[in-house]
């Protein structure tokens, strides 16, 4: 069976990333999630790890959800590494931390925290674009459920973990800085990715949008996560500019045009197959 093959080739690629990083944790003696390096990697697993449990849990029934989780992990897994191997290829990547961030407390709760929450969303809009996928490629009906619960389930997964590293960071910056929130752009990246998540429920609840839109809200949200994470870096100022990174500015560009362009072209493309549905609907009555 190609899912049973495709989830043991997952999990085994899982268990050895994850067997590096507690190396990686026992040599250094502190989380692993200091520099852009290590949280794509941390975010690989956590998002791997979302897809492998969505596909060990449906494992033995035989429905899409099994295809789903196998998609989600092997493909987040792998496209995060990959950049982050492009971080590791720059030079050292256990380099001896700065002052501000010497807390494993706060790193074990605030910074893990705030980066299962982007393993969440971002995997929640992966699933997005999966969905939008089988819209195009008219996926049935089961198939398109399956994933739309996916996307709002990992989704408030990644909500939660977001708003509780952000208060935690919150409480954090008070002790080293004598005040809760002071509007620094990393501080307001992740309430971005807070108040976005929060957006995507409540249009649903209103009924502004429906399983369609849910999907694209979704693929937006992959864009806020990638802002937050490290597109502010860019900027170099504020509290937490000893992030800056250099030499990304294109290669973040060049993935907000993809997206665009994909959400674009998704909108455009599912309009005419549903004009096209109607227009068969018509016929089919008239005849």
């Amino acid at each position: 069976n190609l899912n049973v093959l495709a989830f043991v080739l997952s999990f085994a690629a899982f268990t050895a990333t994850a067997l590096a990083m507690l190396l990686r944790i026992f040599i250094l003696s502190r989380p692993p999630v200091t520099n852009l390096f290590e949280t794509f990697v941390f975010v690989a697993l956590i998002s791997s790890l979302l897809g492998i449990i969505m596909a060990g849990f449906n494992l033995n029934k035989k429905n899409s959800m099994t295809n789903l989780g196998n998609i989600l992990s092997s493909f987040s897994g792998l496209a995060l590494l990959l950049i982050a191997a492009k971080f590791a290829a720059e030079g050292d990547t256990m380099k001896v931390l700065i002052a501000v961030l010497d807390s494993n407390f706060w790193l074990s709760t605030h910074v893990i925290c705030v980066t299962i929450g982007y393993a969440g969303v971002f995997a929640a809009g992966i699933v997005g674009h999966i969905y939008i996928i089988q819209k195009l490629l008219r996926a049935d009906v089961s198939e398109l459920k399956a994933s739309y619960g996916s996307i709002m389930a990992i989704l408030g997964f990644g909500l939660c973990f977001s708003f509780l590293g952000t208060m935690l960071g919150g409480v954090w910056a008070d002790q080293s800085w004598g005040r809760f929130w002071g509007w620094d752009p990393k501080e307001n990246g992740a309430l971005l990715i807070i108040l976005w998540s929060a957006i995507i429920y409540h249009a649903r609840l209103a009924g502004l949008v429906k399983e369609f839109g849910i999907a694209i809200l979704a693929v937006i949200a992959d864009m806020v996560v990638i802002t937050s994470w490290f597109g502010i870096n860019l900027l170099g100022v504020g509290l937490h500019s000893y992030g800056f990174t250099k030499g990304i500015a294109t290669a973040l560009y060049l993935y907000y045009a993809f997206e665009f362009v994909f959400i674009a072209a998704s909108l455009f493309l599912v309009s005419r197959l549903q004009q096209s549905d109607k227009r068969q609907a018509q016929l089919e009555i008239m005849g």
